[in-house]
């Protein structure tokens, strides 16, 4: 999950080398963290959160896949993610 969430956060932003992805787990849940650069958080939640909830949609049909529950988390504006 991890990995396909990196791909697609990649492939939207125009600073690509500073998407960072966490991973944790919380009951059996998998919890995904997206941080990306300040100026592309525009594009990774799009108008409306459209495609926000695209992403999370698609992680959603990948975990069902393979028997898992994901939960896209995504920080505040401005916020930086721990090194």
């Amino acid at each position: 999950m991890k990995d396909l969430l990196e791909h697609i956060a990649r492939s939207l932003v125009d600073h690509p080398d500073e998407v960072q992805v966490g991973q944790s787990s919380h009951g059996g849940d998998l919890i995904l963290t997206l941080h990306v650069a300040t100026d592309d958080v525009g594009r990774v939640i799009g108008k409306g959160g459209k495609v926000a909830n695209a992403i999370r949609a698609l992680l959603r049909m990948a975990a069902a896949r393979s028997g898992q529950y994901v939960q896209l988390e995504a920080p505040a504006y401005g916020d930086n993610p721990e090194p």
